[in-house]
């Protein structure tokens, strides 16, 4: 067996004195993982950082096995990520998150997503809308997403500005009235399009956060991505 493609480093993991187990997103592919032989040497180090952008050769006897990359550098991103607090926060909780989809199963909008925000050179509320809307796109694709279509008490559709903590689901400003305290803001751009303001971007990642954690992180039993509130701070400072 064997396919070659482009592919995105989201994480490398030692195996035996000198070589690792890479991990990719590769487009059409999903995660992938593989042996590189050697890829602990001076010379592929460098390219096996997460979030640079490879072409991968995969190589295996059987389909189900781990097989085997080679790999030639394609973006190589990491060495100006040091370099930039946000980008290299935001490069750590990209590449987490594309860890947590199911290994094999293709998400081209996740992966195109990410290496839009990787190379974008935009502003913190542009980077921080970005994030908001890839980590619902990803709750979607993991089979948890929010329906912010309507109301769940009254199903209108107008004047949504608030999501149900524990459904997921949107809740109109005069049926929420009773409840504010038990409820999470809805910011206007995740379903309107407008241009967000700091506590839009804020109130954006605490309500993807909140579902992220009741549904992926606390069920799996893993830590959030350690770089994430680090992120959202720089993001709305």
């Amino acid at each position: 067996m064997q396919w070659s493609g482009e592919g995105l480093i989201i994480g490398v993991r030692r195996h035996g004195e000198t070589s690792v187990i890479a991990e990719i997103m590769a487009a059409g592919r999903g995660r992938q993982l593989g042996l590189v032989r050697g890829g602990r040497s001076q010379k592929l180090a460098p390219m096996l950082q997460p979030g640079n952008s490879v072409i991968a050769t995969w190589r295996a006897r059987l389909e189900d096995h781990l097989g085997t990359f080679a790999l030639e550098p394609l973006q190589s991103r990491a060495a100006a990520l040091i370099l930039d607090r946000q980008r290299l926060y935001l490069a750590e909780v990209l590449c987490e998150h594309l860890r947590l989809l199911p290994e094999r199963d293709p998400h081209d909008r996740l992966l195109g997503m990410a290496l839009d925000l990787l190379d974008a050179d935009e502003s913190p509320r542009v980077i921080g809308r970005g994030l908001a809307e890839f980590e619902l796109v990803l709750l979607d694709e993991l089979g948890f997403g929010l329906d912010l279509t309507n109301c769940a008490a009254t199903g209108v559709t107008e004047d949504l500005a608030y999501v149900s903590p524990k459904s997921g689901r949107a809740v109109s400003r005069a049926a929420a009235a009773p409840y504010l305290d038990r409820l999470l803001p809805l910011p206007r751009f995740l379903i309107e399009g407008t241009a967000p303001g700091d506590q839009d971007i804020a109130d954006a990642l605490r309500l993807t956060g909140h579902f992220l954690d009741l549904h992926v992180w606390m069920a799996r039993n893993i830590d959030p991505p350690a770089m994430r509130e680090g992120l959202v701070r720089l993001l709305v400072a």
